[in-house]
């Protein structure tokens, strides 16, 4: 029997009725259906699903962004088309199955007894032979030989001109069919199983209950019923973050438009959260000790949950998916960068928001500072290489800075690794609503160049890569001794003090009219650098000041002399907010030198710093949270019963083959005490077994030996 890809043929109907369950019940259409599946399947792999919708926007544009969403691609596999193909698949393949099943049954257990002998001649593997025996004995004989080598054989007798004849009919590798039907059925469970474990009954939810999604914000308990769905719910796939000490009894569906809330027959509660790291950064293992408390009867269950070893109660799996932060408090010292304000400080929880008030008497506004993340260790790439490679003048360091700092599985050969130390992340939105995000590091880092510097980074969108200035730290270690020369830096006091010293100590005391020149240059470098009076400030604005005043065949000579003066007037800056805080001076070696050339770029870059001050973190307590998926999966059972059938029917089909034999057994001439034997076999591929083991039929059966070519 072979099996058909056509579909039923109705013999009643219309034409378009007919067709319509031709094509649908037909192989060549469930196949183009997988097809399509799995198409999909790759679109669904590649392309993140359930992103929020500007991170799409911002990946593919406004228009390809639009044409994507309205074609389901963002949710393909909750997608209504994905759930519409895969039911077609399911009824398709089904009637298929239902198609031959019947016929494959009825050549199961059919013989084919009735062939003639003159079909047998036609065959590819045939013999004829004589045997010194009877044919009714022939055949009982070779019956019973076939039948003690796994065949089954049936016997009849015919009447013919020559005599009483016998034909023996056997076969073997019958299983061969039914791996056609165990591995089409497997597909149809595995759909199955798809569409039950899928959105399809949550979204059945929605359209015939009235639920809808939560597109807002607050408290989980103030959620309403109708964003809600019921313990009872057979089937769901969900997110619930606890944090350690806190209980959670409510998962979080995500969907295109918004969230659904599931409630479960229980409560997480996290007792302690377990991460350990690899020497490159990379955790190593997840693990989460959690009491499991039931809503029914009170019970608490006590449980260990890791990556890939959930825990189960009442048919619902606890997964360890991820952690987060679960809410830690943080200490900030608030350090204004230009001016002489106060230090302040701010106490804050991840997830939080503070406000701070803006100075009224320089028309600052109100700023709230959202608390996004802390982050303890942050194992880090710091090779000589990398650093060397850097500019040390750009606050933009997106390329060089993902050298040195970003995630550990990105490094290069060649790498030292280093904990550089805790960071945390925090936004600060305006009035309008606008938002510029920070991420600092807490601990000063040495990049490789003998001078420690703290990372302050910025970016203006989730689009962009953090942004980072590199401020030195002072001879304490400290952020102070970088804030005191910044804020004098904006005192015109200071700035005169610090010229007239550096040209009382440049210069002969006896040279006032040398002393008068070399203060006015250092009282305009200082000045442009400071960006009194101008719109530009730092290393720029000397560059635009010479670039205007100064021909071009003199702009090099003229640079290194304001440079150069300009650092002198710095030093002495620096001096005199040491002195005014009652420190020592900083002597004149190596290592001031390189904190002034630091200092010099990190003052150059600062009003490209886009907020008036710095949250320095002082202290935290840490306290985890671990995000697990809850899943209630019902086809998860029939999933695996496909596959386990999709193996044993694939098996079937390319490993088994099915043989037929038959042997035509009359009298020779007449004699009923000889026989004229006819054998033949039939496999269903052609292979080199296939022909070996006719070769061994024919010694076993008919003592026939294999003739030369």
């Amino acid at each position: 029997m072979t099996v058909s890809t056509q579909g039923i043929e109705l013999k009643a109907g219309s034409r378009a009725w007919r067709t319509s369950i031709e094509l649908l019940s037909s192989m060549r259409f469930a196949i183009s259906l997988l097809t399509v599946i799995c198409i999909a399947s790759v679109i669904g792999t590649v392309l993140k699903q359930h992103e929020p919708l500007g991170n799409y926007i911002n990946q593919f544009g406004p228009f390809w962004a639009e044409v994507f969403q309205r074609a389901s691609l963002f949710n393909v596999y909750s997608a209504w088309w994905f759930l519409l193909i895969l039911a077609f698949l399911v009824v398709s393949t089904s009637l298929c199955v239902a198609r031959n099943t019947p016929k494959i049954l009825v050549d199961l257990r059919s013989y084919k007894e009735n062939i003639r002998e003159q079909s047998l001649r036609a065959f590819g593997h045939k013999a004829q032979a004589e045997l010194a025996e009877s044919p009714e004995a022939a055949a009982r004989r070779l019956g019973g030989l076939l039948a003690g080598g796994g065949w089954k054989v049936k016997l009849q007798s015919r009447e013919t001109t020559r005599g009483t004849g016998w034909m023996l009919a056997a076969k073997t590798g019958a299983s061969n069919k039914l791996g056609y039907i165990a591995a089409h059925s497997a597909i149809v469970l595995v759909c199955l199983g798809g569409l039950l474990d899928g959105d399809l009954v949550v979204r059945a939810q929605m359209l015939f209950a009235d639920k809808t999604p939560f597109k807002g914000g607050g408290m989980i308990a103030d959620v309403p019923a109708q964003h809600r769905l019921s313990e009872r719910n057979p089937t769901f796939r969900g997110n619930v973050m606890v944090s350690e000490g806190t209980q959670s009894s409510t998962a979080i569906l995500n969907q295109s438009d918004g969230i659904l809330l599931q409630e479960l027959p229980f409560a997480i509660e996290l007792k302690k959260f377990i991460v350990e790291y690899y020497s490159t950064g990379m955790p190593k293992l997840f693990a989460s000790d959690i009491v499991i408390h039931d809503k029914a009867t009170g019970e608490q269950t006590p449980a260990r949950v890791e990556v890939n070893h959930p825990a189960s109660f009442k048919g619902i799996e606890i997964y360890q998916s991820s952690f987060d932060d679960g809410g830690s408090t943080l200490k900030f010292k608030g350090e204004a960068l230009r001016t002489a304000a106060k230090p302040f400080d701010v106490d804050g929880v991840v997830g939080g928001s503070s406000v701070i008030q803006g100075d009224s008497s320089s028309g600052a506004e109100a700023l709230t500072v959202e608390f996004t993340g802390l982050r303890v260790i942050n194992v880090e790439n710091l090779t000589a290489d990398a650093v060397g490679k850097t500019d040390v003048r750009g606050v933009d360091l997106r390329t060089s800075i993902n050298a040195q700092l970003g995630a550990a599985n990105k490094l290069k050969d060649g790498k030292t690794l280093r904990n550089i130390g805790p960071s945390y992340s925090y936004k600060l939105r305006d009035m309008a609503g606008q938002a510029r995000e920070f991420n600092n590091y807490m601990l000063p880092v040495d990049l490789g160049d003998g001078q420690s510097v703290f990372l302050l980074g910025m970016r203006e969108s989730p689009a962009e890569s953090f942004r980072y200035l590199r401020v030195p730290a002072d001879a304490e270690g400290s952020l102070d001794g970088f804030l005191r020369v910044s804020r004098a830096l904006a005192d015109p006091v200071m700035r005169q003090e610090a010229v007239r010293r550096y040209a009382s100590k440049a210069v002969d005391k006896q040279r006032d009219d040398l002393m008068g020149q070399l203060a006015g240059s250092a009282t305009r470098a200082l000045t442009l650098f400071a960006g009194a009076g101008g719109s530009v400030a730092g290393l720029q604005a000397i560059s635009d000041f010479i670039e205007s005043n100064v021909p071009e065949a003199e702009r090099n000579k003229a640079g290194e002399v304001l440079v150069r003066i300009l650092n002198g007037v710095l030093y002495e800056l620096v001096q005199m907010t040491r002195e005014v805080a009652k420190l020592k001076p900083l002597p004149a070696d190596a290592e001031t030198q390189q904190f002034m050339t630091q200092s010099v770029l990190a003052l150059s870059d600062l009003p490209l710093y886009p907020a008036p001050f710095l949250l320095n973190l002082t202290d935290f307590t840490q306290v985890q949270a671990s995000v697990f998926q809850v899943a209630r999966a019902p086809g998860k059972t029939v999933v695996y019963l496909g596959c386990a059938l999709l193996i044993l029917g694939i098996f079937a089909m390319l490993y088994v083959r099915e043989r037929r034999l038959w042997i035509w057994l009359e009298p020779l001439d007449g004699r009923p005490d000889i026989s004229a034997a006819t054998m033949a076999l039939s496999t269903n591929r052609k292979t080199m077994d296939g022909d070996k083991e006719f070769e061994h039929l024919k010694r076993r059966l008919l003592a026939l030996e294999e003739k030369e070519k």
